[in-house]
């Protein structure tokens, strides 16, 4: 028998049933795919068998989850709550077959893919680097769905079950077997065998080890839900990620399948998971436009082995580039390399950390050069510094070497201008630190080739980071956006509100970190010279107070003095938890949200969309509110309009708004193929 996504064949009296869902790169559990399987199960009820393996006709993977372009179709609760039953009541009959089943897992197996092997009776993984499973959906402000709260926590036990739900995080293939999450691992060509060998032993299923299942036992779960929900609050506000609370909440109260069901739909239908979703979908559209082009590099030279350069570097090798590290001073480069070997053991294990380290080469008078496929360019934030140094590096390598820099500020036509070949020209800017913050802003200049803009997309998403096309203009489009918010602080900071009452206001607004914190973090005397160069060009006031700090040696945590003090004291600004002022937040939010809308009326990036990935990943704005302009479509132009005005009457002309909200339908420039 064979269906539009699923083909049934059988060999030695075991059935065989393999997804592959055809024009998709990967299998996702749409209506369409549990409808057909339904329909299988209910013949192979009748069958006669030995056992059934169920397996991924795809090479990139088992399943991926849900299908997330279903979840914008789903307007209310209860049409949520009817997908979401009937999506239990297959995988329900899977469990029940009256045979044993095998899951044979190879490449990502997550949310709803997981959630499929679960219901079998065991499951067999593929023991390489490409297999992961895991129960993402927090990430989408949601959580499992189809039966994930019930069955992990009976097959791993409650807590490894409650962290990988809580912390939407993926495990390797090894480490499933050790939780007891798959029974097997084995390489590539032993799948099947070890599959078979199941369904002919049939070993007791797994359990989890008596000390998990006794901290699962239900007169203790009210105490230890209590607990987790403490624990939970201090790291998560409930109020703007309800599905982490949800989660504990369910196990707690044993929560049967229908409870799930219900709840699952009731978190698919709010603002938090709407937003979430869309920006997945928006990021993962990108990633999918930007891999169309190959980008053909492989040898990568870095110029600069400071705290960008280095991070860069060792990034780059960590995604299987090879990499030279080239800088003046040769102890400069020995502490990059040291550092870089920390972050490869930390990542990789064994021969793959060796590989890493292999990768990486120290190469002091940039020897690498002629053979490199792309330069970039990490030295001090100085346009005829990096002019000179540019035009050294057009000098020594071929034709076809893409150059790049990671200017944070310069406009690139400025440091084009001399080259014999602008057009291989290119800003890449990384955010520190590299290894964590997941956007790249591709900076392209008058002269910029699109083959050029066009490979630079594609190494972003081989280095696992999001590319966002911004046009070159001070600041490009995060620190541009970004640096209003921060002034706005330190300008509250001179008025004399207190310094942990405007951290609070940001927090509550969802901001990961207050704007004074990350001042400190990222360095006073980066921010002022960043606000020196961006107010020259676009009239941005300078607080005063910024320059008195750094002039008096306050730098921020690097220095162990800013605006706080590091380490902070027991008893801190940074650890009380004042009653947030709204209108301390509403003053640095409406700063950054007047700017972003200025990018996208000025051009510097295309899209609204984009303005909020790169929002969203750069600076760590609000996901849960889908980026500024996702937050400013939701109270509408006029509001926004409104709210400024009268900020502008109570605090000056900073709060002028942007003509762009007098175009209300700005807000609608969506990416066209979200």
């Amino acid at each position: 028998m064979t269906g539009k996504n699923w083909t049934i064949s059988e060999k030695d009296d075991v059935v065989e049933l393999v997804l592959d869902m055809p024009e998709r790169r990967h299998n996702v559990l749409s209506s369409e795919v549990l409808g057909e399987l339904d329909q299988v199960l209910a013949e192979l009820e009748t069958r006669s068998a030995r056992g059934l393996i169920i397996r991924s006709g795809k090479p990139a993977g088992f399943a991926v989850g849900a299908d997330v372009r279903e979840f914008r179709r789903i307007l209310d609760a209860a049409r949520a709550a009817e997908l979401t039953r009937a999506g239990q009541m297959v995988l329900d009959r899977l469990s029940r077959l009256p045979y044993p089943s095998v899951a044979v897992i190879h490449g990502p197996c997550l949310g709803g893919g997981l959630e499929l092997a679960l219901a079998c009776s065991y499951r067999v993984a593929c023991d390489d680097e490409r297999t992961s499973l895991g129960l993402p959906e927090v990430k989408l402000g949601i959580h499992p769905g189809f039966g994930g709260t019930v069955r992990l926590p009976a097959l791993i036990g409650a807590l490894p079950a409650l962290s990988l739900m809580l912390g939407g995080r993926a495990v390797s293939a090894r480490r499933a077997r050790g939780l007891g999450l798959v029974d097997e691992c084995v390489p590539d060509r032993h799948l099947d065998t070890a599959a078979r060998t199941l369904l002919r032993d049939v070993p007791p299923k797994a359990r989890p080890p008596w000390h998990q299942a006794w901290v699962g036992a239900p007169f203790l779960r009210p105490y230890l839900g209590a607990f987790m929900h403490r624990r939970l609050k201090a790291k998560v506000d409930c109020r703007h990620y309800p599905a982490p609370c949800r989660i504990v909440s369910l196990w707690a109260r044993q929560a049967p399948l229908e409870t799930e069901a219900l709840s699952c739909a009731e978190m698919l239908v709010t603002p938090t998971s709407r937003h979430l979703v869309h920006l997945f979908e928006v990021s993962e559209d990108l990633k999918r436009r930007a891999r169309e082009r190959a980008h053909g590099i492989q040898r990568v030279h870095v110029v600069g082995a400071g705290v960008m350069g280095a991070d860069i570097a060792a990034w780059a090798a960590l995604k299987g580039f090879h990499v030279s590290l080239q800088d003046r001073a040769p102890e400069v480069v020995a502490r990059a390399i040291k550092k870089a070997h920390g972050l490869f053991a930390d990542r990789l294990k064994g021969r793959a950390a060796e590989a890493a380290r292999d990768r990486l080469m120290p190469d002091l008078r940039g020897a690498a050069l002629p053979r490199a496929d792309l330069v970039i360019e990490a030295i001090v934030e100085d346009r005829d510094a990096k002019r000179a140094l540019f035009a050294q590096i057009e000098a020594r390598v071929p034709e076809g070497t893409i150059m790049a820099t990671n200017t944070s500020s310069i406009p690139l036509d400025e440091l084009a201008a001399g080259l014999a070949v602008p057009g291989r020209l290119v800003g890449l800017h990384f955010f520190n630190p590299v290894a964590k913050m997941p956007l790249i802003e591709v900076i392209g200049g008058t002269a910029t080739t699109l083959a050029t803009l066009a490979a630079m997309r594609s190494l972003a998403v081989s280095l696992d980071r999001l590319p966002v096309d911004v046009k070159s203009s001070p600041g490009f489009l995060v620190n541009r956006a970004l640096m209003p918010y921060l002034l706005e602080a330190v300008t509250l900071a001179e008025e004399g509100v207190a310094l942990a009452d405007i951290d609070a206001a940001a927090t509550d607004f969802g901001m990961p970190m207050g704007p004074i914190a990350l001042a400190d973090t990222v360095g006073l005397d980066v921010c002022l010279a960043v606000a020196q160069t961006l107010g020259a060009a676009l009239d941005m006031p300078v607080p005063a107070l910024l320059a008195r700090k750094v002039e008096a040696g306050a730098l921020g945590k690097k220095t162990g003095q800013g605006f706080y003090r590091y380490p902070p004291p027991r008893r801190s600004p940074l650890s009380r938890r004042p009653a947030p002022d709204s209108a301390i937040g509403e003053r640095l939010i409406m700063r950054l949200v007047n700017e972003a809308a200025r990018c996208l009326r000025l051009g510097i990036v295309g899209d609204a969309d984009m303005v909020d990935i790169g929002l969203v990943y750069g600076t760590g704005f609000a996901p849960f509110r889908g980026g500024p302009l996702g937050y400013a479509e939701a109270l509408g132009a006029s509001e926004v309009r409104g709210r400024l005005l009268e900020l502008t009457q109570r605090h000056g002309p900073r709060f002028t708004p942007d003509e762009a909200w007098s175009q209300g339908e700005f807000l609608a420039r969506r990416s066209p193929n979200a």
